[in-house]
C-alpha cells in the first residue's frame, strides 16, 4: 500500500503518518527514512524532536537525504511499513546540485522502486503550490518540480491525504 501525507509546515502530517503507520501495521517492522539534513542547529534539534520524543521505541531510522529509492528498495518488504519524511526535502537536496535533468532521472528511478516496493509505504511532503509564485528561479523550480512530484505521486497512491491544522482531508482512497 502507498500512501501520500501532504500539508503546511506544522500542520501536523508528519504525527499523523506516523499514527498511520502505528495503527495499521501493529506487528509490522516500521523504518523511518529521513531525508534531512542538520545543516544549523535549529534544523538539528527538528531533528532530534522526531528521534527522540516521537519515535523512540520501536522505529528503525535510515538516512537518506539523496538515496531515497535506493533506501526504499533495500528497506520494503512484505511485513515492513516504511515512513519517508520528507519529499520535499529530499527535492531540495537534489535541486541544490544546480542539474535539473539528474533530478529528473532519479525522480523517474525512485518512482519505479515505488512501483515495484512490498509493504506499506507512507510518503511525507509539504504542500507549497496554494500560494503565489515566487519570484525567484530556484523557488519558482522548487514549486514546479515539487507539484509535479505530488501530482504523479498522488496518481500512484492507493490514499492521499492532505492535512491542515492537525485534520485529515482524504483526498483518494
Amino acid at each position: 500500500m502507498l500512501e501520500l501525507y501532504l500539508g503546511g509546515a506544522r500542520s501536523g502530517k508528519s504525527r499523523l503518518a506516523e499514527q498511520r503507520i502505528c495503527a495499521a501495521d501493529n506487528h509490522a517492522k516500521r523504518i523511518y527514512i529521513a531525508t534531512a539534513t542538520a545543516g544549523d542547529e535549529e534544523m538539528a534539534a527538528r531533528i532530534a524532536h522526531h528521534q527522540y520524543q516521537r519515535r523512540h521505541d520501536g522505529w528503525q531510522t535510515v538516512e537518506a537525504p539523496e538515496a531515497l529509492a535506493q533506501a526504499i528498495h533495500s528497506s520494503a518488504k512484505t511485513d515492513t511499513a516504511i515512513l519517508v519524511d520528507c519529499l520535499t526535502l529530499w527535492l531540495s537536496n537534489w535541486l541544490m546540485k544546480d542539474d535539473l535533468s539528474v533530478w529528473r532521472q532519479i525522480r523517474d528511478e525512485f518512482y519505479q522502486v515505488l512501483k515495484r516496493a512490498e509493504g506499506h509505504i507512507v510518503l511525507v511532503s509539504n504542500e507549497v503550490g496554494q500560494g503565489i509564485v515566487p519570484l525567484g528561479s530556484l523557488s519558482r523550480q522548487f514549486v514546479d518540480e515539487s507539484g509535479r512530484l505530488h501530482q504523479d505521486l498522488a496518481a500512484m497512491a492507493d490514499r492521499v491525504v492532505l492535512v491542515t491544522a492537525g485534520l485529515e482531508h482524504v483526498l483518494k482512497g
